[in-house]
């Protein structure tokens, strides 16, 4: 049996929706070209060509994150080094190496200098020496500096070997009647072994001991001459700002006919004290020494003020009070004040 054919009339309907359907995308079409922006038209695009639209994009926490950086510590502050561990290079920070000069005893320049009663017959025992004619006031100047000869001697990391030198001098500079002489100079060289420590004692930080050979003379030759030789022990203490240096001394003896001044230690004793404070780039210090003996009791002391003025320049202000400020001073008792600058500390 013959399949039937649909009349033509039975095709207008569905031709109708095709058109009816063909004219919607066309004019969605002309829609879309009529879009502004990229994106939204697009879209409008891909709706009417029946395209699925594009997945949306994995959201940023769904992406595997980085793991955190961790946070860089704060470099470390450099250490402070307190005035002894510069002065002797204690720590490792402070160290610089051998054979480089360094600053020993105070350096400085007073060119006013009083003293209320200078010595001005410092011989008079010698030969029967008349009055020098000095004056009241002077200058004086000390240069002092030390090098590091070894540094871990025996193979002790601890242990190094310095050699130091002092010169102090005293000068009559306004004096024109007696030609501004320089009326004492003293000459020190020492060898010093330092012994770094670190042990505590009544609340002080015990930071070293140095064991020294020291020798001290104005370099005059007899009758003029003074001149003695020791090996002393020094310990040194801090606390904070305070340094505390205790060095007894002990006089190596000589020849009683070759002694210049045999008597010199119930003048000057058998050691000293000296208390050391730093505020700031101020320095205030304390020397003290004395015989300890009852009977005929001798001693000194020296009190000096480190003080800056502009830039680098320091002010120096010390007063002593006692036996002994130079060697052929030692058996003179007086009262001395100077002003004038610091060329660099010391200890």
């Amino acid at each position: 049996m013959a399949a039937r054919r649909l009349p033509a009339i039975a095709w207008l309907p569905l031709a109708g929706c095709l058109g009816a359907a063909q004219a919607a995308s066309v004019a969605e079409w002309e829609s879309c070209s009529a879009i502004a922006a990229d994106v939204d038209r697009l879209a409008c695009y891909d709706r009417a060509s029946g395209r699925a639209p594009p997945e949306a994009a994995q959201p940023a926490a769904a992406v595997e994150a980085a793991p955190p950086v961790a946070a860089q510590p704060p470099a470390p502050e450099p250490k402070l080094l307190s005035a002894l561990s510069r002065h002797w290079e204690l720590d490792d920070e402070a160290k610089q190496g051998a054979f480089v000069f360094r600053p020993h005893r105070p350096n400085y320049f007073l060119p006013v200098k009083y003293s209320n009663r200078p010595n001005d017959t410092p011989f008079r025992n010698a030969y029967g020496q008349s009055a020098l004619g000095l004056d009241s006031t002077e200058t004086k100047l000390q240069l002092s500096f030390k090098v590091k000869a070894l540094e871990g001697v025996f193979g002790h990391d601890d242990v190094d070997l310095w050699f130091g030198y002092t010169t102090t001098s005293y000068w009559q500079a306004y004096n024109d009647t007696i030609s501004s002489p320089f009326r004492e100079t003293n000459y020190e060289p020492e060898a010093i072994l330092t012994w770094r420590t670190d042990y505590s004692l009544a609340g002080f930080r015990g930071r070293f001991v140095n064991f020294g050979l020291a020798h001290q003379s104005n370099g005059r030759g007899d009758p003029l001459s003074r001149s003695w030789n020791r090996v002393y022990a020094q310990f040194g203490f801090e606390r904070g700002n305070l340094a505390v240096l205790v060095r007894p001394w002990y006089r190596i003896p000589e020849n009683d006919r070759k002694d210049d001044n045999p008597d010199i230690e119930k003048y000057l004793g058998h050691g000293d004290l000296q208390l050391v404070y730093r505020d700031g780039r101020q320095t205030y210090a304390l020397l003290v020494r004395n015989n300890l003996r009852r009977d005929s009791n001798r001693g000194a002391f020296e009190l000096s003020w480190h003080f800056p003025l502009h830039g680098r320049l320091n002010g120096y202000v010390q007063f002593f009070s006692g036996y002994g400020e130079s060697l052929i001073d030692y058996d003179h008792i007086q009262q001395t004040l100077g002003f004038g600058i610091s060329l660099t500390e010391g200890i």
